[in-house]
């Protein structure tokens, strides 16, 4: 543990972070910078320490560090990434990524707008209230509403979703 980090950050940041992780990777579908996204939001967490845990929930303001960051990241105009050396090597299989269906799931949710991407994370993976989710967004009920109806209503026709067992359409 760093002795300039405050103990009780040190605690929130190891507690949060596979909560954070996955709910970038659900938002990026790419891990790399789904590890990028949770760091960044923890490192905004650390630099407002005092006020976040201040705050009543500080789960809900780490949170929506994270989706200001991600969604953020769609507003300012930056170079594409360039890797410098190609990874000739076999990638490390992910366990999660040998189902069909989490596979069909994440290929029909990449295809979503960014907004409308969080909605549906949130509420449906995240299992936040509508309320939480509009807060966590910065954003009225009805627009979740009407942006989880949007997407539900693409996901149902998405192509890869075609074959996909019942309960993954029963949402």
């Amino acid at each position: 543990m760093n002795p300039d980090h405050p103990p009780d950050f040190h605690e929130f940041a190891a507690s949060r972070w596979p909560r954070l992780f996955r709910l970038a990777l659900l938002l990026t579908d790419d891990q790399g910078l789904a590890e990028d996204l949770a760091q960044s939001a923890l490192t905004a967490v650390y630099a407002s320490w005092n006020r976040v845990r201040r705050a009543d929930d500080p789960d809900a303001y780490a949170r929506r560090i994270l989706l200001n960051t991600h969604l953020g990241r769609f507003r300012r105009k930056r170079p594409k990434e360039i890797p410098l050396v190609a990874e000739d090597g076999p990638a490390v299989p992910d366990p999660a990524g040998a189902v069909d269906t989490r596979l069909a799931l994440n290929a029909a949710l990449a295809s979503l707008p960014p907004r409308q991407r969080a909605v549906v994370v949130l509420r449906y993976w995240s299992d936040l209230t509508e309320e939480q989710t509009a807060a966590s967004l910065g954003c009225s009920v009805g627009t979740v509403k009407s942006q989880a109806s949007k997407a539900m209503a693409k996901l149902r026709v998405h192509p890869a979703l075609a074959h996909a067992p019942e309960e993954v359409h029963s949402r």
